[in-house]
């Protein structure tokens, strides 16, 4: 494993540290940090986007899982301007860190999407995260339907937050170097959803599903809440696969599982 900055380099951490000066600049210009900001950022590591932040900021919270980078961070800044919580973002309760809540973070790409996952649990308290993953996750993330990127990450995540790819990260940016392009996102939760709260855990169940087998139909894969009926009511085919379906087209089939009664089966010939 390579060091960098006296800090050997984990790789059960998936720890890759941000050292471009032109790319860090550039990423806290999209953040666009305001000195009241309420702001977390996870994996703070050797600080590239911690220091900058802090110019900007009156205070800053961090999340690190990694306790000799947490015990740095420490001795290197007073608590009043920088509040280390030494803590697996995965586990982390995120929504105790109060309302209007901003996230920014070089996520590890090893857990990014359940850590996405993770975070949409607490999407009230958002007002935006800004993130760097693999640019092949964020591509996942902001795919359009019909294409080979398109998947369950891109319906859940495009249901709840505007997602918007800013820009690429060589792999030169980081050391060590890693294998792979990164990628700059944005996502901004969304006002107003289409379905009650009661209905999201059926939608999400409708979407696992739908994208569980990509190869099977929706006439297959949703044969548990859905017939044929239900899909001509819609303009829909069964016969499709679930990539071919916009976000606004599962929100369609929730209202009609939720129609019949929340978690209702579907009866008759399928």
């Amino acid at each position: 494993m390579s060091t960098s900055a006296g800090h050997r380099a984990r790789k059960r951490f998936g720890q890759n540290f941000l050292h471009d000066r032109n790319v860090i600049d550039r990423i806290v210009a999209a953040i666009a940090p305001g000195p009241d900001d309420n702001m977390v950022e996870i994996g703070p590591g050797l600080a590239a986007l911690t220091e900058p932040l802090l110019a900007r900021l009156e205070r800053l919270q961090v999340v690190e899982i990694d306790r000799d980078l947490a015990a740095r961070l420490r001795s290197r800044y007073s608590p009043e301007r920088l509040c280390v919580h030494e803590a697996d973002a995965l586990r982390f309760d995120f929504a105790s860190l109060g309302a209007r809540l901003r996230v920014v973070g070089n996520l590890p790409y090893n857990i990014s999407t359940p850590i996405l996952f993770h975070l949409a649990a607490c999407a009230d308290n958002l007002v935006d995260m800004t993130f760097m993953l693999q640019k092949e996750v964020v591509d996942r993330i902001v795919a359009p339907p019909g294409t080979e990127a398109y998947g369950r990450l891109s319906v859940m995540l495009q249901y709840r937050f505007e997602c918007v790819k800013l820009f690429s990260v060589p792999p030169g940016a980081f050391h060590p170097v890693p294998k792979v392009t990164s990628a700059i996102v944005r996502l901004t939760p969304r006002t107003e959803l289409p379905l009650a709260a009661a209905a999201h855990a059926t939608f999400g169940e409708l979407v696992r599903a739908a994208f569980g087998q990509r190869r099977k139909t929706l006439r297959n894969t949703l044969r548990n809440w859905l017939v044929d009926a239900d899909y001509q009511q819609l303009g829909l085919d069964s016969g499709q696969r679930g990539e071919t379906l916009a976000v606004a087209d599962f929100v369609a089939l929730t209202e009609i599982v939720e129609g019949r009664g929340r978690g209702g089966q579907a009866h008759g010939q399928i």
